[in-house]
């Protein structure tokens, strides 16, 4: 197949494991230098057992940040984040459940506290999906449970952390490629993105006082363990043929972009959307 980028798999549980994945996601480059840009800071992630949110742990903690993990429930994947977190040196928190639970939000955010007395990046990672081929094969529990993971959570988090977060902080976060192009399969996803990038750009501007930066990154079609657990077989195997560069992207490609925003090379930086999608043009 001339569209092939991957072999043929799939995962029947959600959110997927990457261990299972072939090949697997690879999070870190050693083409990657750190240079100390996130020396001594704290850094909250959301997603951060596996995928996107493992990558930017990992270069995070070579940057020198202390790690706050937040994810649902693949315990095995968060611990090989964790390890690598500790191998860099740094400190880790792990929190594992539902991010969109306002109870779990306020533990993290108060344990952080309790830990380190600061909070200066806050990456909103965590996000599900689920391929329907008509908006009438949407169960309205899966269009709700959607967006309690992907606008919900960050609803809560954001609100949690606010408080604690001084001049200089960063808050980060995901978005998609689809929130701009769209997506035939994915209806009740892409709404959500697009409201990740509303709540964004509003966001930066109604805290600009403060002195807190609001950015996000724009995903195209990246390698992570949601891919296989949501797709079929025959989609996996397709994944990201669909770009400019006809080839999935890798979390290690797209990590650095989190670094920039939540370090001091960003400072005159917000309200902005980073597009990493394999050269998808938006115009967004």
């Amino acid at each position: 197949m001339s569209e092939q980028t991957l072999p043929p798999q799939h995962q029947d549980h959600r959110p997927g494991k990457e261990g299972e994945m072939h090949p697997e996601p690879v999070y870190f480059s050693d083409s990657y230098k750190p240079a100390g840009k996130l020396q001594g800071k704290v850094a909250i992630i959301t997603g951060a057992d596996s995928g996107i949110g493992r990558a930017v742990a990992i270069h995070y903690a070579k940057e020198g940040a202390n790690v706050v993990m937040m994810y649902l429930e693949e315990h095995q994947d968060a611990e090989l984040t964790r390890s690598e977190i500790e191998k860099a040196g740094r400190e880790v928190l792990v929190f594992s459940g539902d991010a969109a639970d306002k109870s779990l939000c306020t533990k993290v955010i108060d344990e952080t506290m309790a830990k380190w007395g600061r909070i200066d990046v806050l990456v909103n990672n965590a996000g599900e999906q689920h391929p329907r081929k008509n908006l009438e094969d949407i169960p309205e529990e899966q269009w709700e449970k959607t967006f309690r993971t992907n606008i919900f959570a960050m609803f809560q988090l954001t609100k949690a952390a606010l408080p604690h977060m001084q001049s200089g902080a960063s808050i980060i976060n995901t978005t998609s490629v689809t929130a701009y192009k769209g997506s035939p399969m994915l209806l009740d996803y892409s709404a959500t993105k697009g409201a990740i990038t509303a709540f964004t750009r509003s966001l930066s501007m109604n805290i600009a006082p403060r002195g807190i930066r609001v950015n996000a990154v724009a995903p195209g079609p990246i390698w992570t363990p949601l891919i296989p657990s949501t797709f079929d077989e025959e989609d996996v195997e397709k994944f990201g043929s669909n770009t400019p560069m006809k080839r999935p992207g890798q979390p290690a490609e797209l990590a650095p972009s989190y670094v920039y925003l939540a370090c001091e090379d960003s400072s005159y930086v917000s309200g902005q959307v980073l597009h990493v999608n394999g050269g998808t043009v938006v115009n967004g």
